[in-house]
């Protein structure tokens, strides 16, 4: 377990930062190719845009209000504190459009995630209010989390993307047991890379872990240590765990997209650890979740 990859796939905030973007993920990095993330800290009134290209994009407030215009619309987000408050509405705009995203009514931290679209969907904007975004209790006892899922194919009808929040509280594993979604296999696996990036609760030394490894025929071998705003990317092979130390609640962002035709989270269980979810019928879910209170 040596991180030989983390170079290649590790970037801690302040190493990926472009066009006053705080985060820059794009099929500019080599052996990238179907997702983005951007993420920015804007003052009051504050902006940035994305040109119009074969991209479809999700804008995620992290923190503050925002307001999304594409396409001759305006879209207003009402957002949250911050990401362990609870989810946020959020905002769809298809590809071939531009869009900008304001910070509304004070300082804002937004994320905007993407996949490469094939074609453009209908309705190319559309906004997915905080009430109708699924909170699901995953996993139980230690492996206990929250997953948002805003961006998921039953919740938002879209061309490629697909995106989601996980909150981990602290002591708990997350992404376990560890599974990988690298191949073609209808009704088993789809192939999609994946995005993770990072917020954590309890100061600015809150860390916390992530395991990527692969096969013999296709190894990765990424052990990366991380603090909020940092990103990893997962082109390939089994992810998990994210672990979260007692002290440190964990917050990631999923950004997924790959080349076939299908738009689904298909999933492979790493054989020698999906045991583990035999356990979880037979434990509580954690009652710290989900954070931001009971809905």
């Amino acid at each position: 377990m040596s991180g030989r990859d983390n170079d290649q796939w590790v970037r801690p905030l302040g190493t990926a930062e472009r066009d006053g973007w705080q985060v820059c993920i794009d099929a500019s990095l080599p052996g990238w190719e179907h997702t983005s993330l951007y993420v920015a800290e804007l003052a009051a009134g504050g902006a940035r845009t994305l040109a119009a290209d074969e991209w479809e994009h999700i804008v995620v407030p992290l923190s503050g209000a925002v307001t999304v215009e594409s396409d001759g619309q305006q879209l207003s987000l009402q957002g949250r504190s911050n990401v362990f408050a609870g989810p946020t509405d959020v905002a769809y705009v298809a590809r071939d459009l531009a869009l900008t995203v304001t910070a509304n009514g004070g300082p804002a931290r937004v994320a905007v995630c993407g996949a490469k679209a094939s074609e453009r969907h209908t309705p190319s904007v559309a906004r997915i209010a905080r009430e109708n975004v699924p909170v699901e209790m995953r996993g139980a006892g230690l492996a206990s989390r929250e997953v948002r899922n805003f961006g998921t194919p039953a919740t938002l009808d879209a061309n490629a993307i697909i995106a989601c929040e996980v909150l981990t509280p602290a002591g708990n594993w997350s992404s376990y047991p560890p599974h990988k979604h690298d191949e073609e296999r209808p009704g088993q696996e789809t192939q999609l890379e994946e995005i993770y990036y990072y917020e954590l609760a309890g100061g600015p030394e809150a860390v916390g872990y992530q395991r990527v490894y692969g096969t013999s025929e296709r190894p990765i071998d990424v052990l990366a240590e991380v603090r909020a705003g940092d990103v990893v990317l997962v082109p390939h092979g089994w992810h998990g765990p994210t672990t979260a130390p007692p002290g440190y609640d964990i917050y990631y962002l999923n950004v997924m997209a790959g080349p076939g035709t299908e738009r689904a989270w298909l999933i492979c269980d790493d054989p020698a650890h999906a045991w583990v979810r035999e356990t979880w019928p037979g434990q509580a879910v954690d009652p710290r979740l989900p954070f931001g209170g009971k809905r």
